[in-house]
């Protein structure tokens, strides 16, 4: 989850599964396999270009969106031909990170994609590659200056605030008095806090929607049930719930369930399968989640490709890839959700 200060660069309007088609197009080359993998749009047919080693250092995947980062990096990867991918084994441990990014460094990888386990400890690393002509994409959690990266390719938390809030307030928009409670991740992070702003600004346009109470959970599906619990006990009524992750989402159900409590409708976060399931299923209170997708390491595949043929982004005009790219945050209901399925982490 990024721990981005502010909304980055280019918003893509479209939805997030089709990143990877625009980018699919970065330097027009084969893929090895024409079966699109989770989230992965085919890339152009033509022959193989100039081969890349692309380095991967991500954190460790102690949460279903971190592993769905790395199985999206690696399945990306396999994808092409000319590209050839080293990957770390992923750790939590900032230590442990800068020196599996030093070893990539050392083996004159041609371009690095980095998702930092901190953004501003590992700034440094990063300048490192960028000083020794090695490319950085830096993936969702933003070093602290730009001379670290190439790219940056990330999601939007206050757009994830901001698309909730208008689901949200356009399905309450008739309801007099209206109740809306939040269920938030880690309050000492600046993703939480773009999430919780976003929210709150959408419903400044539902002057008829009042938000009633707020807990913090810890992104883990314990958090998620005992906050859950603590926010149904102190609210016997409501009308609506925001819950940051589908994760901590699958614990808050747990919750919701055990106090047989209905009447409301949730919005969860993040993509994940369950959550794309139980919309579809449509029998319960979870009736759409907005997107921060993960697929976002697959494109961070192909724009590290093409800095390493010295290509741009198909659809675009300017010669280079972009400095900036932020994923749109879209919202998922029983609408599309077929079309999001595949993309779905589990």
């Amino acid at each position: 989850m990024s721990h981005l200060t502010s909304r980055r660069g280019l918003l893509f309007g479209t939805a997030a599964v089709s990143a990877g088609a625009l980018l699919a197009g970065c330097t027009s080359n084969e893929k090895k396999d024409d079966e699109p993998a989770a989230g992965d749009q085919p890339a152009a047919d033509d022959k193989p270009g100039k081969p890349v080693t692309i380095g991967f250092a991500g954190p460790q995947a102690d949460h279903g969106w971190l592993n769905a980062i790395n199985e999206n990096a690696k399945s990306r990867a396999e994808k092409y031909q000319d590209v050839t991918l080293e990957i770390t084994e992923g750790s939590n441990d900032t230590a442990a990170q800068i020196g599996q990014i030093e070893t990539l460094i050392n083996k004159k990888v041609d371009v690095l994609v980095v998702l930092p386990a901190d953004g501003k400890a590992l700034t440094q690393v990063g300048l490192k590659a960028m000083r020794a002509g090695i490319p950085v994409v830096n993936l969702d959690r933003v070093f602290n200056t730009p001379q670290a990266y190439r790219c940056w390719i990330g999601g939007d938390n206050y757009g994830m605030g901001l698309n909730a809030g208008h689901y949200i307030g356009e399905k309450l928009k008739d309801k007099p008095n209206a109740r809306v409670i939040e269920l938030a991740g880690l309050d000492n992070l600046e993703l939480t806090k773009q999430r919780t702003q976003g929210f709150d600004d959408a419903l400044k346009n539902y002057p008829n929607i009042k938000k009633v109470a707020r807990q913090a959970a810890d992104f883990t599906v314990e958090s998620g049930q005992a906050k859950m619990a603590q926010l149904l006990q102190a609210q016997s009524e409501f009308d609506a719930l925001w819950n940051h992750d589908d994760d901590q989402g699958v614990g808050a159900l747990r919750a919701i369930e055990q106090a047989g409590r209905d009447g409301f409708l949730m919005v969860g976060g993040a993509g994940a399968l369950s959550a794309f399931q139980a919309i579809k299923q449509d029998d319960g209170v979870l009736k759409a989640t907005v997107l921060y997708p993960p697929t976002m390491a697959a494109s961070a595949i192909d724009l590290a490709r093409a800095l390493g043929q010295g290509k741009g982004v198909g659809g675009l005009a300017e010669f280079e890839i972009p400095a900036s790219i932020t994923l749109y945050s879209a919202v998922v209901d029983k609408t599309n959700v077929d079309q999001y399925m595949p993309t779905g982490f589990e």
